[in-house]
């Protein structure tokens, strides 16, 4: 298969796994984002803190790492270099 063709058929096959890891952790933490009870001073900046961290790392993951390896993919390169 040609690079361009793998890392295209990759980023496909990863998107659903990957946003469903990061919808369920992100919904797991709204609770957080709304409480207002005791202990919530420290909760709801940690929630925004992990959420914004789920939603980076997803974009890096689905976007920049697919965009960023055709820079760094050896295969096509003659033996010795």
């Amino acid at each position: 298969m040609e690079p361009h063709q793998a890392i295209i058929e990759g980023a496909r096959l990863r998107f659903r796994p990957v946003m469903m890891t990061a919808t369920v952790a992100a919904l797991g933490l709204v609770p957080f984002l709304f409480a207002s009870g005791p202990g919530s001073e420290v909760q709801r900046p940690l929630a925004i803190v992990v959420i914004g961290g789920l939603i980076k790392s997803t974009l890096l993951t689905l976007v920049v790492v697919p965009t960023l390896y055709p820079y760094f993919d050896h295969a096509d390169a003659p033996e010795g270099e």
